[in-house]
This record gives C-alpha cells, sequence and structure tokens, in this order.
C-alpha cells in the first residue's frame, strides 16, 4: 500500500510474467487467445500470448511472453522470457484441480545509477551528480546478472457441502541466479575522483511451499461467519557466496578493494579480479536452511447488515541454520511467534463503510535474504511490527469510489542498510504514520479516472549510535500524488493524461543525500481498430523532467527516462 509500507517487510517480487497459476478456464465454450505487441523509443520490445483451450471439463492454458531491453543509460541491455503452462480439471461437481509450471529466465546489465555530487552530511546533504544522468560507472561484460527459475505449483479445492470448503495448495521452486557488480561507492571528491568496488554474488535457491485450509459459511444465533482454519509448512535451502573483487591482485585485504578513478564519462576501470576463499579480504560462503510451521484461524462475523467483525490469530515456529563454509561453523535460531489481527467494519448506509484495524508481524533478525546469521544476530529479538489503521470507503456512485485512510506503522528491534554498500546499521524504532486518499472509477460514462495522494511522514523514535531520533527514513517521501485519466472521445478512440509527483527524500538514514522532489507528466492515445484488437500509444515525461526516482544507497542513485514513447497492439479473439 504505497511506499510508506514499504518501511516495513518486504514481499518478494516476481518477474512480471505470473506470480501465480494462470487459471483454465473448463466452462469457456470455445478457446480464448490473446496477445499483446510492443515496442519503446529506446529499442526495447516486448511479444506475449495468452491460450486458453478447453477439453471438455479439462483446460490448457499456456502464458508466454520475450522482452528485449533497453533504456536510456549508456550500458543498459539483457533480455527475458517465460512461459506457463497450466492444466485445469473438474472432478465431479465439487473438485476443481490445477497444476501448474512456470520457466523465468532475466539476464541483464546491472547498473546501479550515478553517485551523489559530494560527500554529504545531515547538515549539508548532498544531491545527485548533475550532467551524468546517463553515464554508466559499471564495466561492460562484468557488470552482468542472469537468473533461471523452475517453478511447479498446485492447488485443489473441494466443496465438502453444509457449508464448508476445503483447499489445499503447494509450490515447488527451483532458482539460479548469478550476480556481478562494479558500482561507485563513493561520492565524488573535491579532487574529481570517485571509489568504486566490485563483488560478485552466485545464488542457488530451493523452495516448498505447502498450504491447506478449511473454510466454512454459515450461522449461529443469527451470526453469520465465514471461518478460516489453516496450516502452512515452508522450507528453503539456500547456498550463497559474495566474491569481492580486487583492483590490485597481489594484495588481497578487505581495505585494498576500492580504485579511486577520474571521475569522467564514460568511466575507465582499471580490471578486476575477483578471488575467492577465505583470504582475509570479507568474502562470504553459506548455506542456509530455513523451516517454518504455521497455524491461523480467522473469523468474521457479519452482525446483520451494517456491521462486520474479523478477527484471527497466527502461530508460526521458524527455524534457521546459517552455515559458514570458511569457519565450517553453524549458527542457528529459532522464533515462536503469534500474529493477531483484529477489524471492524461499519456499514451506515449501502453506499459507505468504516472500518478501524490492528495488526501485529515479525521479522526474524537473520541477514540479508536469511543469509548472514550470526552470534550476535542470533541473540536479538525479531523485529516488530505493529500496524493500526483507521478509513473509510463511499460509493459516490456506480463505477465510482472515494476511500480514505489514516494508519500508523511502529517499527522495533529494527536494522536498516547503512550509507556504505554492504553494511547495515541498527535504528531501534521507527514509526511510519499518514494519510491515504484514492478515487478511483469512472465520473462521466466517458471518463475514467484514478487519483491517488498520500502524506507519510516517516522517522526513527528511538535513538541509537547509528542513527539519532528525529531522522527521516531513506525514500519516504512525504508527498506523493498520482493522477490518470482516460477520455473516450468516441467508441473507438480514447486519450489518456496523467501526472505524477513526489516531494524530495532521503536516500537513506544517513540522511546525507537528497533525492530531490519531481513531478512527471504522461500521456497516452488508445484506438480500436477492429473488435477484439486495440493500439495504443504511451508518451512518458511529456516535458522530459530530470528526476531521480530511487536510489540503492547515498552513492547508487537511479535516474528517471527522459522523453520516451511506447507502441503496443493488444489483441484478444
Amino acid at each position: 500500500r504505497g511506499s510508506a509500507r514499504g518501511v516495513g517487510p518486504h514481499r518478494p517480487r516476481g518477474l512480471g510474467i505470473r506470480t501465480r497459476l494462470a487459471v483454465p478456464d473448463a466452462h469457456c465454450p470455445c478457446p480464448l487467445t490473446a496477445g499483446s505487441v510492443s515496442v519503446d523509443s529506446f529499442g526495447s520490445w516486448y511479444g506475449a500470448a495468452d491460450v486458453n483451450v478447453p477439453l471438455g471439463k479439462v483446460a490448457v492454458r499456456i502464458n508466454a511472453f520475450y522482452e528485449d531491453l533497453n533504456n536510456h543509460r549508456d550500458a543498459y541491455g539483457g533480455k527475458r522470457y517465460g512461459f506457463n503452462p497450466t492444466l485445469g480439471a473438474d472432478v465431479g461437481e465439487r473438485v476443481k484441480l490445477q497444476f501448474g509450471y512456470e520457466y523465468a529466465h532475466d539476464e541483464r546489465v546491472v547498473d546501479r545509477g550515478i553517485p551523489s555530487a559530494f560527500a554529504g552530511s545531515l547538515a549539508n546533504p548532498a544531491g545527485p551528480v548533475k550532467g551524468f544522468s546517463d553515464a554508466f560507472f559499471g564495466v561492460r561484460g562484468v557488470s552482468e546478472t542472469e537468473f533461471e527459475a523452475h517453478i511447479l505449483r498446485f492447488r485443489g479445492e473441494a466443496r465438502l457441502g453444509n457449508g464448508v470448503t476445503f483447499s489445499a495448495q503447494a509450490l515447488y521452486g527451483d532458482y539460479d541466479k548469478a550476480y556481478s557488480n562494479v558500482f561507485p561507492a563513493t561520492a565524488v571528491s573535491a579532487a574529481g575522483t570517485i571509489g568504486i568496488e566490485a563483488y560478485r554474488d552466485p545464488t542457488k535457491r530451493q523452495n516448498f511451499i505447502g498450504q491447506a485450509n478449511l473454510e466454512w459459511r454459515g450461522s449461529t444465533s443469527g451470526i453469520d461467519h465465514v471461518l478460516l482454519v489453516g496450516a502452512e509448512v515452508t522450507d528453503q535451502d539456500t547456498q550463497n557466496e559474495r566474491i569481492n573483487g580486487f583492483f590490485n591482485p597481489t594484495v588481497l585485504t578487505s581495505g585494498n578493494r576500492r580504485a579511486m578513478i577520474p571521475f569522467t564519462d564514460p568511466a575507465v576501470v582499471p580490471p578486476v579480479f575477483f578471488v575467492s576463499g577465505p583470504t582475509g579480504n570479507s568474502n562470504r560462503k553459506v548455506s542456509s536452511a530455513l523451516s517454518q510451521t504455521s497455524a491461523y484461524v480467522q473469523d468474521q462475523a457479519s452482525f446483520g447488515d451494517h456491521v462486520d467483525l474479523i478477527a484471527g490469530i497466527r502461530y508460526d515456529r521458524l527455524t534457521l541454520g546459517v552455515t559458514n563454509a570458511f569457519a565450517a561453523a553453524t549458527v542457528k535460531r529459532s522464533d515462536d511467534l503469534w500474529s493477531p489481527r483484529i477489524g471492524l467494519v461499519v456499514k451506515p448506509v449501502e453506499a459507505a463503510s468504516l472500518y478501524v484495524s490492528y495488526s501485529k508481524s515479525y521479522l526474524p533478525q537473520s541477514g540479508d535474504q536469511f543469509l548472514a546469521l550470526d552470534a550476535s544476530l542470533a541473540a536479538l529479538k525479531p523485529e516488530t511490527f505493529d500496524n493500526y489503521e483507521i478509513g473509510a470507503k463511499w460509493d459516490i456512485k456506480p463505477g465510482l469510489t472515494l476511500t480514505g485512510a489514516y494508519y500508523q506503522l511502529d517499527r522495533s528491534n529494527t536494522r536498516a542498510s547503512g550509507p556504505t554498500p554492504g553494511t547495515i546499521v541498527l535504528t531501534g524504532k521507527q514509526r511510519s504514520k499518514g494519510l491515504e486518499l484514492s478515487l478511483v472509477g469512472k465520473v462521466t460514462p466517458r471518463w475514467q479516472t484514478a487519483l491517488g495522494y498520500a502524506n507519510t511522514i516517516a522517522q526513527i523514535t528511538r535513538t541509537t549510535t547509528a542513527a539519532p531520533a528525529g531522522r527521516s527514513l531513506g525514500q519516504v517521501p512525504k508527498h506523493q500524488l498520482s493522477l490518470w485519466n482516460r477520455y473516450e472521445v468516441s467508441d473507438r478512440l480514447g486519450l489518456g493524461l496523467g501526472v505524477y509527483h513526489q516531494s524530495r527524500s532521503f536516500a537513506t538514514i544517513s540522511n546525507a543525500t537528497r533525492l530531490p522532489r519531481y513531478t512527471r507528466l504522461d500521456a497516452a492515445l488508445f484506438f480500436a481498430l477492429t473488435e477484439g484488437i486495440e493500439a495504443q500509444i504511451n508518451v512518458e515525461n511529456l516535458t522530459n523532467t530530470r528526476y531521480f526516482p530511487t536510489a540503492h544507497n547515498d552513492n547508487n542513485i537511479s535516474t528517471g527516462a527522459p522523453l520516451n514513447a511506447r507502441f503496443t497492439i493488444n489483441a484478444k479473439l
């Protein structure tokens, strides 16, 4: 829910092809075929297809795509592709089964962006260096990543009668990622130089997730219930290395991993030597085994047509062991976590509702991707997240909805990425609070709008030696506004116009580097060529605004794209 929630536990992101089963429809009277082809002004292009074929009580659905990558940066490029066949079957009248496989491949240039203009401070924050928005500070042929995934999925659902439904799902994933990076590690110095560092990070991972649920819909004493009882098991095995790069192959210590080079465009980086093994150079070679067993129960009780009460609790038993191959030592930790949630929804009238909610969640102290567990981390309590929210929803008219919410997220026992790449700093406690508003739907039969606004204050509330209270969290702007409109000029022609604004923010909790505020204007044109085939042109950044949407740390700042356009044809037959 917006970047404000991004200060909590991060959700894993997929590759953008499928993050769940492409559900086949056995009841479709005819095959469904959909596809799209797109190309932009940078030379990037993609094609995607979606085919659903019913075969009686069985259906097969296949999704596939290919994308050739390019953008405004000097050295960016790559490709990604994947396919996702899924088989769905109705077994009798009450049982549905789905079996799916997904393959994904992604390879691209690793580009951490540009450094800050000088080494800033809390009293004098720096900004991104000017005049180098396209400059690449990596090394062609070295700064690259490649990812491959094989994923099997299953889902089954059975209606048992008397309002009871049983469902189960399982996922097995095998992932292989190779990552190699050369990046700016310092700001631009007064002498006109910049520090460059490098590392490789290969990772292999296998995941298994199994889940089973019983859902009952019924009534007791005039109160309607939707009762959910379930359990989940997770196993994750990971093998990972960090292989640091050196610019002098004869001096393999952690203090000799940085090269100071003239700040020029293009950057001239000396040869990099990646040296594996425990040579005192801060390398890492670990394997981790994570297991999780969970059980949960939730009830949604409806007291007439105007009041709903939702209450639930989840128990997680999480065990993690990390083995350091260099030291031949294993560190383990276990956590028993109880996560309650409760919410109340009141509907004073049919078109409006009010709600209030509270939930608690956790994140064990286990390093990035559960790979950096040591004795000190194993002794720490998990991070906790307490979320309070109150909001309202109003259907102004059919098809047009206004929503608003005020929330507060308190995060305790926290750590965060430090201003230096690869470092972690302790931050004690954090609080994010704010207001979110949205208006979505049809204003008139021809005019659709999507308006969103967020006002967020995100700060450290408990001082530590690394970060004092009152310091702002990284990459959380106080104001964010987005507006997109589509107007149907005729039955075949549509016009789109949108604006996105983001106020300034800090790159990290150091508050030493500031990302400037920006406003971006976008437009689009939609044209129905024939029934089921539509062409569209999207133009981004009409005013050619120079902006910096995000950052990895104080000196790896991403640059926004200049004026560009994309042409797309979508077909559904």
